[in-house]
């Protein structure tokens, strides 16, 4: 998923997706500019009220029929109501969100309930408010049904996850319940911010202080060298250093991938799956401006949002490029001539529930059986570009073995030109220590980032 997709509270635009349509690579952070629309399970900042609770009830109508991404949908519902204030967005939207992160437990302490039912539910049992600071919301009647919704007896493995049965079903014989069960937790909870610092304009330790200047706390991410990760979610699109190109919003997990390419300086770079280009602004930044580096999408209108993030950044090097399909001349052109390839390939997203939590109602087998096709066209049409010594890197933000794992024992049974290298071992050379990981795999539960796969190769002939 681009980091573009994700709306603010305020109604920034985001990129709209068909139902159940694939999510972009660049899995990064929200863009800059105040908390996001699906940033809480949170108490809201303010409580709600009659019309907030109606206003949220309408917004989870129109949500709940998952024909658009919920970031799109709740961004259309604030721009035709202008006279929402910004308290009353920060409620809908957290409302709306919440329940979607809980939706099927909520399902199973009340099965027939209706929107208003499930938005007292959440505000009840998730959010944490009390029958008084209810009373003025709810009829007697409905204070009596509240008080009747009571989860009895074992959980389901899917209620208690909250994860589809047919994620579930995959992940099980592999990971077994106990980790399903503390991933389904951690995807319950919001995202925090993570920043990516451009090291062309600024040091982290520079960042570091300057942020703490104006008040907004934050500190070094565990993994990325780059990363800074804010204690809360303050507006950002006003602040200097952010005007000035000195960081960008991106999760520690697309960092990662990143120092997987590890570009250099002259080299011949494409990201394949461009998107917005948060990662392609850290290649460059990588590169240090230097060599050429092509951002490949489909999209013209996600290309576009590079624009003004690549006049901050101060790169010169970067040339984004839109293409048809992944046999597009323009990409046959570069074939056997680039150093290194990024491939962030259009995904299910399911690694970003923490963020994006309608994706669990908008995918299904089906979806993800369309994507693995796709997945295997652009690996191999970016395979193509790869000349002898070069990299390539495959990633995604799925939790899937079968766009993960399994495209990349596909890719090698058909490329014997290309071997595998060990994730792990890379990353510790660059003093990123992930542990034992040929493959990379970072979990929320585990690694506190967004989910992520990630393998890398070398073409050897």
């Amino acid at each position: 998923m681009n980091e573009d997709q994700r709306s603010r509270i305020a109604g920034r635009k985001i990129s709209g997706r068909r139902p159940g349509a694939p999510v972009s690579g660049n899995q990064e952070n929200s863009r800059s500019g105040g908390r996001g629309a699906g940033d809480g399970d949170r108490t809201p900042r303010t409580g709600p009220n009659p019309a907030r609770l109606n206003e949220a009830a309408s917004a989870l109508i129109r949500v709940l029929t998952f024909e658009h991404p919920a970031d799109a949908v709740l961004s259309r519902y604030f721009r035709e109501r202008p006279q929402l204030g910004q308290q009353d967005r920060a409620f809908v939207a957290e409302a709306v969100f919440g329940v979607l992160r809980r939706k099927f437990w909520l399902d199973h302490l009340a099965p027939q309930a209706n929107v208003r039912q499930l938005l007292l539910l959440w505000l009840a049992r998730v959010a944490g408010y009390s029958s008084r600071e209810l009373g003025s919301l709810c009829s007697a009647e409905e204070t009596l049904w509240l008080n009747s919704t009571r989860a009895q007896g074992p959980l389901p493995l899917s209620a208690e996850s909250d994860l589809p049965p047919w994620v579930i079903e995959r992940l099980l014989p592999e990971y077994g319940e106990d980790f399903v069960r503390s991933l389904g937790r951690a995807l319950q909870e919001p995202a925090p911010l993570d920043l990516r610092v451009n090291t062309l304009c600024a040091s982290r330790e520079e960042v570091l202080a300057k942020l703490r200047s104006n008040d907004i706390i934050s500190e070094p991410t565990p993994l990325s060298p780059l990363g800074l990760r804010l204690r809360d979610k303050p507006a950002l699109n006003r602040n200097p250093l952010f005007a000035a190109g000195k960081f960008e919003v991106q999760d520690e997990g697309s960092q990662l991938l990143g120092y997987l390419l590890a570009p250099r300086r002259g080299e011949l770079v494409v990201d394949f799956c461009a998107g917005a280009g948060g990662k392609t602004l850290m290649l460059g930044a990588m590169m240090n401006s230097q060599g050429r580096l092509y951002a490949f999408d489909v999209s013209e209108k996600r290309l576009a949002n590079l624009k003004p993030r690549l006049k901050r950044s101060g790169l010169s090097n970067v040339h984004p490029l839109v293409i048809a399909h992944e046999n597009d001349a323009k990409v046959k052109r570069l074939a056997g001539k680039i150093d290194r390839v990024l491939v962030d390939a259009p995904c299910s997203g399911l690694g970003t529930l923490r963020r994006n939590p309608d994706l669990k109602f908008r995918q299904s087998p089906r979806s993800v059986a369309e994507l693995t096709v796709k997945q295997a066209a652009i690996l191999a049409s970016a395979a193509r570009l790869v000349k002898p010594g070069g990299r390539l890197v495959y990633a995604t933000c799925s939790l899937l073995a079968e766009e993960n794992r399994m495209i990349v024992e596909q890719f090698l049974a058909a490329h014997p030109q290309f071997a595998a290298l060990d994730c792990g071992e890379l990353l510790r050379r660059l003093g990123i220590a992930v542990g034992n990981m040929p493959q990379l795999q970072l979990w929320p539960q585990i690694h506190h980032t967004d989910g992520f796969f990630a393998a890398a190769f070398e073409r050897c002939a």
